[in-house]
């Protein structure tokens, strides 16, 4: 049986419209089976140990090297002990872990920190378990307060384990003020911290104000869009002002770029200020040169999506631009049209509107249109395919889960198009 590009087959175009819903339920139907199959093998494989009533902690560590395991779930109870306290003396001992420092462990234990997550907090700074429990807990009930998720504050402490011993009065709680004196609104907060928890860690008045200050005077950043700044790319005030200067001298001479594209690039994507140039910034622009673009071009480009210098150019840019011009029959000058075809998903959004329109006839002229791309689902179907939502996605899920199928089955198959 014949297979496009994308290991597809293709006789799978040549179904009629009626024909596509059912099928695209079929291949749903197949996928919630094999995952099924798949969580019951992986259920089979935890283990669950129970070891008979004992005092003797150094026999169940034994017990647990034999079967090749360190993080064991343990259905024990010691004598007149709990489960609890017989788990936290074997990572105590596993770890080299302090009789003192229990209370802590307990606590972060109940927000979800593992023993993984321990050893890393250990080794990155050992300090941190010292901090009381009430102490702890009171700085992490908080953040939540200001909107840090529960959940994510695994991923804060993990992270940034210094925050545990941060007071709220002489340190998060100035920090918080600071965000919101930029403008950044409570709703936000929550998200800014747990992207980037060592804000704390850096001085107001050293650090955070004047590189404020920089953005402000040297890159020409409007007042009033600070907050999206920082909520954009949260990690910019850690990064130094020389280290953003670099960044941007570097589009003005490589490419020309005036103070005025600078501000759109920063002000849309402030991640560019932190970007390598070497191993980032320098490899998106040879990719864009190599397909014909002059630099008017690319300045062009990167001033109305300055997100391509956080695309892959292998797994991105390059695929996406093989699809325009050898499926799509464009060529490199719709893209400074368009630029935003490189922030659409090639898998799910360009592949299948591109054969549903083909599939239907739809398109009889050449090149394809790419505004057909760019438009949500509804105008899609409204304007270009004439036809209605529910038939799209139909097909929409039967190619994608013929596609899902075809590589569930050929374990190590490549793609040549990937998202």
């Amino acid at each position: 049986m014949r297979v496009n590009s994308l290991g597809l087959h293709t006789s799978l175009l040549r179904l009629p419209h009626n024909e596509w819903e059912k099928r695209a339920f079929e291949i749903i139907r197949q996928q919630k089976l094999r995952n099924s199959e798949l969580e019951r093998k992986q259920g089979e494989q935890n283990i669950l140990l129970e070891f008979p009533k004992s005092e003797n902690i150094d026999q169940i560590m034994e017990s647990s090297k034999r079967l090749g395991s360190t993080n064991v779930n343990l259905n024990y109870e010691a004598k007149g002990g709990k489960n609890e306290d017989v788990e936290y003396q074997l990572m105590a001992k596993r770890l080299g872990f302090e009789a003192k420092w229990k209370p802590l462990i307990q606590y972060l234990s109940s927000l979800g920190l593992n023993e993984c997550h321990f050893a890393r907090i250990y080794n990155r700074h050992k300090p941190t378990l010292q901090t009381k429990a009430a102490s702890a807990q009171e700085r992490m009930d908080f953040l939540r307060g200001v909107g840090v998720k529960t959940e994510d504050l695994v991923k804060i402490i993990v992270k940034q384990p210094q925050i545990l011993g941060y007071t709220i009065e002489n340190n998060i709680k100035p920090h918080i003020d600071f965000l919101r004196g930029l403008g950044v609104p409570d709703s936000r907060l929550g998200q800014i911290i747990t992207a980037n928890p060592s804000f704390f860690s850096y001085s107001l008045e050293l650090s955070l104000k004047p590189r404020v200050r920089f953005l402000i005077e040297e890159v020409g950043i409007k007042r009033t869009d600070l907050a999206k700044v920082v909520i954009l790319g949260p990690q910019t005030l850690r990064q130094p002002a020389e280290a953003m200067k670099s960044r941007l001298e570097f589009f003005s001479k490589e490419l020309g770029a005036s103070k005025g594209n600078l501000v759109k690039m920063v002000t849309k994507h402030p991640q560019l200020l932190h970007y390598s140039i070497k191993d980032g910034i320098q490899l998106r622009i040879n990719f864009l040169r190599s397909i014909g673009m002059n630099d008017a071009d690319i300045v062009k480009i990167l001033t109305r999506l300055p997100q391509i210098l956080s695309l892959s150019v292998e797994k991105n840019l390059r695929p996406k631009y093989s699809y325009l011009v050898k499926e799509l029959e464009n060529g490199v000058e719709s893209l400074s049209v368009h630029p935003l075809y490189f922030s659409i998903s090639l898998k799910r959004r360009i592949w299948p509107r591109h054969r549903f329109l083909t599939s239907m006839k739809k398109v009889a002229n050449k090149p394809f249109p790419v505004k057909a791309l760019l438009v949500n689902d509804e105008c899609f179907c409204g304007r270009w395919a004439h036809t209605t939502l529910q038939d799209y996605q139909a097909f929409r899920q039967l190619l994608l889960g013929e596609l899902a199928g075809e590589v569930s089955e050929k374990q190590g198959h490549v793609i040549k198009y990937r998202t």
